[in-house]
């Protein structure tokens, strides 16, 4: 049972001309897990969603990172940290290695827009309110959410309120619920510990307008800022299984609970 998700002006099938009011064409976007395999969304923009005026290196500081050898006993305490700020540039990175970057985030401003081209994103909401904006839409978020981000998504975390700290899981591929939670044709089975009921997508698109938009992008060597012709969330419409998905926190507190 393949996931499928649709929101807002789409065409009646895939690529077909789909023309704005003014005769123009809508421009596509193929997002997918594996390129053109896997799971895929389609989104519609209204300007061409490649088109960049500028490429930018970006400096970062020195991440610190060293092996731990001989293996040790770490106790992590990112409360002690002395961190805020936006939850893109401003976090700060625990613990990584070849396949994982774990970091923690305390956002007290809405943060700059940025893709991670290497990985999908998991983020837990340790505390506070806000949103997940993304070239899909507009996801709220509380105590309690899990949020994952697909490969390549450009989006930004908005708060409500003085701040918002996440914990933020980085992968070196994709976020997928375990094989023996679905069945041979990807439905959750009974059993598990949450299932399609639990799950949210963006319904809420943004389609904002704007030039030279500048987006953040993780690369496996650091990162980059693209400069955006257009405003990247001039989507109108999308239609697809990858998205962004939130775990409604109730179910998990009501999970703990029993």
């Amino acid at each position: 049972m393949p996931y499928f998700t649709r929101v807002g002006h789409i065409p009646r099938k895939r690529h077909i001309a789909f023309r704005q009011p003014d005769g123009s064409l809508y421009r596509e976007e193929l997002i997918g897990e594996e390129g053109f395999a896997g799971d895929t969304s389609l989104l519609y923009h209204r300007n061409p969603p490649s088109a960049l005026t500028a490429i930018e290196s970006v400096e970062t500081a020195d991440e610190g990172l060293h092996p731990n050898q001989p293996l040790s006993p770490i106790h992590l305490t990112p409360h002690s940290l002395s961190i805020k700020g936006d939850a893109v540039l401003d976090r700060v990175l625990l613990v990584a290695n070849d396949d994982v970057r774990i970091s923690y985030a305390v956002a007290t401003e809405d943060s700059s827009l940025y893709k991670n081209s290497t990985g999908d994103e998991l983020a837990y909401v340790e505390s506070g309110r806000g949103a997940l904006e993304s070239t899909f839409g507009r996801i709220e978020i509380t105590e309690g959410d899990y949020i994952i981000v697909p490969t390549s998504t450009i989006h930004r975390w908005t708060i409500s309120g003085d701040e918002l700290r996440l914990l933020l899981v980085e992968a070196r591929g994709h976020i997928d619920p375990p094989k023996r939670y679905l069945s041979e044709r990807g439905q959750f089975i009974e059993g598990t510990p949450y299932c399609e009921l639990d799950i949210r997508h963006p319904d809420e698109l943004l389609d904002e307008s704007g030039s030279d938009v500048p987006v953040i992008v993780r690369t496996r060597t650091g990162l980059t800022r693209n400069v955006y012709k257009h405003h990247p969330f001039d989507v109108v419409g999308w239609h697809g299984g990858k998205a962004p998905l939130q775990v409604h926190a109730d179910y998990l507190n009501q999970l703990t609970a029993a």
